[in-house]
């Protein structure tokens, strides 16, 4: 008798994509604190508290938060990320935190620590096709509006993790994907531009 293969069921139709999300961040991220996933560049974060305002330091990368919000000032800036908005970070940049978040409703966020490659890589191939007109001055942080297309991608990228032998074949391919929203969402320009400005973004790209 041959052995049965386990097959992960398929969401039902209509599912919404963000609670599918949420589900599946919530089984990746059982501890408070940063989850390890299948890729090294890529944790999960999950706060089950408020956490008043304390100095951080982001190092250059993706954070899109599915479920509670953040809250970033930086000088007389204010940068919300939250169900609605993700942050992306080009340089290291030091500023104030707040976050919303209880135990029954925690906060869920994807990190991407910035992999300069694959950016370069993607940017200089958008650049090749025009597909991107960049418009916006550089900006080293920005809080950017979701859309329908990047949740789906997430929820892609997610399904893939919550597999072994889907994140070991497909999960780079997905990330990248990821990286081609942003680099092409409603501020993919200035983050391009920022990014070109680097010394080590510029000699990838050549």
């Amino acid at each position: 008798m041959k052995p049965k293969i386990s097959a992960r069921k398929a969401p039902a139709a209509g599912t919404d994509v963000r609670s599918r999300t949420i589900a599946l961040l919530g089984d990746l991220a059982p501890a408070e604190g940063y989850n390890l996933t299948a890729l090294p560049s890529v944790r999960i974060l999950r706060s089950d508290r408020t956490l008043s305002r304390t100095p951080v330091l982001y190092d250059p990368g993706i954070v899109i938060v599915c479920q509670g919000r953040k809250r970033g000032y930086f000088g007389e800036q204010l940068y919300e990320y939250d169900e609605d908005h993700y942050l992306a970070v080009s340089v290291p940049v030091p500023f104030s935190m707040e976050t919303d978040a209880t135990r029954a409703r925690p906060l869920l966020a994807l990190y991407l620590h910035l992999d300069f490659t694959l950016a370069a890589e993607l940017a200089a191939q958008i650049d090749r096709e025009g597909i991107a007109v960049r418009e916006a001055a550089p900006q080293s942080m920005m809080s950017t509006p979701m859309d329908a297309r990047m949740q789906t991608s997430i929820l892609r990228f997610l399904e893939a993790m919550s597999e072994p032998l889907e994140a070991a074949v497909l999960g780079h391919g997905l990330l990248r994907e990821l990286y081609f929203r942003v680099l092409t969402g409603a501020q993919g320009g200035a983050m391009r531009e920022a990014l070109s400005m680097r010394g080590q973004f510029g000699r990838i790209g050549r």
